[in-house]
């Protein structure tokens, strides 16, 4: 395609979306290398993300400019771009790309690539999932008030045995033993995880360990699973939901904690998958409920979107003021990547294309978890 042609599908594009190339707002595009339009219009998100990476083009509010690309449904409207995603789909329709082989490949890819990045960015506490900010000012209260949350919505009480599955940095492992005197089994496929994890947690009865999900054959009061059913895939969706089923003693509790998507899929952007989360892909409630069926009930369903949103924020605001502490560390290009992928996936929950979802479910009944009256999930 000529990049005249280009040009111009792409500029009528975005006129739609109330975006100006070169323009003064602050959503508008600021093309650097005018090889950018026939790049993105053969490429689609690919090529939009990589080219932010190599500098071809800017934009002051990257968030609203990618929020406006995701409230204009580009995706199911530009069909020249839809060939383009095919191979993904058929690799993940093909092949279980999340299998046990390969379980420890995201822990590699992303979570290994330096705590010195995450401390910078993140609560105090390593929290890497989306803060309750409900009455929270800042956030770390946000991310305080979320493992409360957490233990409240699992009626958690001392002595209770609890498995964490995708533990990530400890941060609920340590929050969970200290504050409910609980005793906590976390498991992560991250190497950098569970050693930072390990040491944090030294103190406390908490175990964690470098595991994928489908080795566990133990029983406990209560399960959750806070930010790592991303990672499970549709294929393993109902294995997952039976792993659960029998590491749970009949009157447990088990809270999933995850970003969804409002439709089913079966694979996942192509930009977020080549340099972000390989091998990700974000359930829909009825792939979540259809998985769990005939094996739980389910109890509660808390929304909370807009949280993630203000989240992704302060992680990117963090990211920004401390990026000196370990630019030496990175190169241009990955500061460049995380801010893109920072800023589109807080855009992708301002505009309600992902959500963020807490459930819980039980094995048996809350009546017969609980069996005096009381208050659950506030």
């Amino acid at each position: 395609m000529k990049g005249e042609k280009a040009q111009e599908i792409v500029k009528d594009i975005l006129t739609r979306m109330d975006i100006r190339i070169n323009g003064p707002r602050p959503w508008d595009i600021q093309i650097k290398n005018p090889q950018f339009y026939h790049r993105v219009v053969t490429g689609g998100s690919l090529a939009l993300g990589e080219s932010y990476m190599d500098g071809w083009w800017d934009c002051e509010r990257l968030d609203e400019f990618i929020k406006r690309l995701l409230e204009y449904r580009l995706d199911r409207k530009v069909t020249s771009l839809k060939p383009l995603i095919l191979w993904e789909t058929l690799l993940t329709r093909i092949t279980n790309v999340q299998s046990k082989t390969r379980a420890f490949i995201i822990g590699k890819k992303h979570y290994d690539i330096g705590n010195s990045l995450f401390k910078i960015m993140l609560d105090k506490g390593l929290n890497y999932s989306c803060g309750y900010w409900y009455k929270a000012k800042n956030l770390d209260e946000a991310q305080a008030g979320k493992l409360d949350l957490i233990c409240r919505k699992i009626g958690l009480e001392p002595g209770m045995t609890v498995l964490d599955i995708g533990c990530g940095w400890g941060g609920f492992a340590k929050y969970a033993a200290q504050n409910y005197k609980a005793k906590i089994k976390g498991i992560t496929v991250s190497k950098e995880q569970a050693a930072y994890a390990r040491e944090r947690c030294k103190n406390l009865d908490v175990e964690i360990v470098l595991a994928d999900y489908r080795t566990l054959n133990e029983k406990f009061d209560r399960i959750v699973s806070i930010g790592m059913f991303e990672h499970v895939g549709w294929k393993n969706y109902r294995t997952y939901m039976e792993v659960v089923h029998r590491c749970l003693k009949d009157d447990g509790l088990f809270l999933l904690h995850t970003i969804a998507g409002n439709t089913s899929a079966k694979n996942t952007d192509p930009w977020i998958n080549a340099y972000i989360f390989p091998n990700s892909m974000l359930p829909s409630a009825r792939q979540i409920s259809q998985a769990a069926e005939g094996l739980f009930i389910l109890e509660d369903w808390h929304s909370l979107g807009p949280y993630y949103d203000r989240t992704l924020m302060a992680w990117y605001d963090n990211f920004i003021q401390n990026w000196n502490q370990i630019k030496d560390e990175y190169d241009a290009r990955f500061f460049r990547m995380w801010t893109y992928y920072l800023l589109s996936c807080a855009a992708s929950f301002r505009s309600g294309r992902n959500q963020l979802w807490q459930i819980v479910f039980s094995k048996s009944g809350i009546s017969r978890v609980f069996r005096s009256e009381g208050t659950l999930f506030v």
